[in-house]
Formats: structure tokens, C-alpha cells, sequence
């Protein structure tokens, strides 16, 4: 008998052998053998406790960083959305809680209207909060460590967690605590500093318009795919070396940013994965500088 037949039962949905494309922002990538939409975070805990501890478990969000392998995902996919997990809510003294289903723009947004500055920076940070919490998302001078109180979990055994900032262990892009791959993030409690409303949202605005003439926004792209390397920026790494909008099957880095991989529209996942290696090898060869992926790739080939 398949682990899939004797599956918790949830009020949430079950998906089998779901294409997983769709669920990501460059629109490649295969199935997953199963993809679970809890109803909440009840309803996560519960089937992450009654499943097969050998059945290997995939959180994802909003698929903004994720590359999907042609080959697809085994085990459980999982998805947080709807209303429990992208609730918004100021809780005093500049402090502000938001699900992990909430796009990091409206958090952004939300902190604004209630007059909490220090969160405008997630206005520039494709994908949602529970992926901010698993990588320090961040960008423009500002990361998620800076402005994080604390994080909620359902761990792989099903028990509910409440982390510190400092128990998160972050460094740049990664998280210590996370990296073991054991947590699903369910929401996290953020403090900023007062301001008056107008004034964060102008600077939100300044933000939108710097991405609005350096990042191709609008293109099927993951985000920045590399992460910036001590002293160097990966941007000006590709662009030396020749990268930038040169084609690789359907897969090119941006001729408007050389750090965004974009699908042109009939890449494969493994065009897009083999042109970053192709990358990396390229730069390591005539820099000495390793590049190491932003980006989640995921799946089998």
C-alpha cells in the first residue's frame, strides 16, 4: 500500500500528482505527488502528525524564489493560503502580525496605513512572509532579522513552535535554524518605529519606482538568483562575463538586471538551472569567485 492511501484525513485540500508550474513564478517544473492546502493551522499540525514520518515534506509559498526541477516533487507539497494564514494585524506599540501566505508588498503596505515605518523595504521583496522568515528575505540595505520579534511554526512532528529572532540564527539570506528543514512557518510578529503614514508611504513609492526601472517585474523571474558573493555584487559578475541576455534554450539572464534569470516563455526548468551552472562554472573560471544560488531549486531532474 502507497503512503497516499492511508493519508490523515483534513479539512483543508488534498491535490495528487498536481503539475506544480502554476504554483511558481517562472511557470516550469513537474508534479507533486501530492500538494496539501490546509485549512489552517490546526489542520496542518493534525495531517503533519498522522503522516508517515519517512514521507519527505516540501513547503512552499507563493513560488517567487522557487525552481521546480522538470522531474517533479515526491512526497508532500505544501501550500499555506487562504484567509488563516494571510491575516494582517497591527498589535500596538509599532508592532504588526502577518500570516505566512502574506505577500511580502502588503505587509509593506499594511505597516504603512498604521503609521509602523521599517517595513518599507518588503515593498521591494517579491514573494510572501513565510519565505521571508526561511531565507532573511531583505533588500535595499534592509533584511527581515531587522525588524523581526518573532516567528510561529508547525514543525515536521506536528508540534506548534514560537521562535525568537535570535533563535532563527540569521546571517545573510539564511536562516540556521530553518536550514535544518524541519519548520513550516505559519506567521510572525514584526516591530517597526512610528512615523506618520504619508511619509512611509512616499518611500515605498521611491522603492516601487527604483524596481520599476532596474528589475524586469513583470517577467517570469525568480528574484535575484544569486547571492552576493563578500565584497562583490552577482550582478556585475554575470554582466563581466558576458552573461547578460544571452540565450540558453528558453532561459536568459535579464538584459535589464544580470542578476534575474527570466523564462522567455518555453524554457524548461532545466534550461533555467543548467544556465545558472553554466554561470557559476563561467564566473569561477575567470574570477575565482563562487556563486551560490538565492534561488530554491527543488524536485528531481
Amino acid at each position: 500500500m502507497s503512503w497516499r492511501d492511508a493519508l490523515p484525513a483534513v479539512r483543508g485540500k488534498l491535490l495528487r500528482d498536481e503539475a506544480l508550474a502554476p504554483f511558481t513564478w517562472f511557470r516550469v517544473g513537474g508534479p507533486a505527488e501530492l500538494i496539501f492546502l490546509p485549512e489552517d493551522e490546526d489542520d496542518l499540525a493534525d495531517f503533519l502528525r498522522g503522516l508517515d514520518p519517512a514521507v519527505p515534506v516540501t513547503p512552499i509559498g507563493v513560488g517567487s524564489n522557487t525552481l521546480v526541477r522538470d522531474g517533479g516533487v515526491e512526497g508532500v507539497v505544501i501550500r499555506l493560503g487562504g484567509r488563516a494564514f494571510a491575516k494582517v494585524e497591527p498589535r500596538g506599540e509599532n508592532r504588526i502580525f502577518a500570516g505566512a501566505a502574506v505577500p511580502d508588498a502588503i505587509l509593506a503596505r499594511e505597516a504603512a496605513k498604521a503609521g509602523i515605518a521599517g517595513l518599507e523595504f518588503y515593498r521591494g521583496v517579491p514573494g510572501s512572509i513565510g519565505g521571508a522568515l526561511m531565507m532573511n528575505a531583505g533588500c535595499y540595505g534592509s533584511e527581515t532579522k531587522d525588524v523581526l520579534v518573532e516567528a510561529y511554526a508547525v514543525t515536521r512532528s506536528g508540534e506548534g513552535v514560537t521562535l525568537s529572532n535570535a533563535d532563527l540564527g540569521y546571517t545573510y539570506r539564511k536562516s540556521a535554524r530553518a536550514a535544518a528543514g524541519d519548520l513550516i512557518f505559519t506567521g510572525a510578529l514584526f516591530e517597526g518605529a512610528a512615523d506618520e503614514p504619508a511619509a512611509i508611504q512616499a518611500r515605498m513609492e521611491e522603492i516601487t519606482a527604483r524596481r520599476e526601472t532596474t528589475q524586469p517585474i513583470r517577467e517570469k523571474t525568480g528574484g535575484s538568483t544569486f547571492k552576493n558573493p563578500p565584497g562583490h555584487s552577482s550582478w556585475k559578475l554575470v554582466d563581466e562575463a558576458g552573461w547578460r541576455g544571452k540565450l540558453f534554450g528558453g532561459a536568459m539572464f535579464s538584459p535589464l538586471h544580470s542578476n534575474f534569470l527570466i523564462n522567455t516563455g518555453e524554457a524548461t526548468a532545466a534550461d533555467l538551472e543548467g544556465l545558472g551552472e553554466a554561470v557559476r562554472a563561467d564566473v569561477k573560471a575567470k574570477t575565482g569567485v563562487e556563486l551560490e544560488w538565492e534561488i530554491k531549486r527543488i524536485g528531481k531532474a
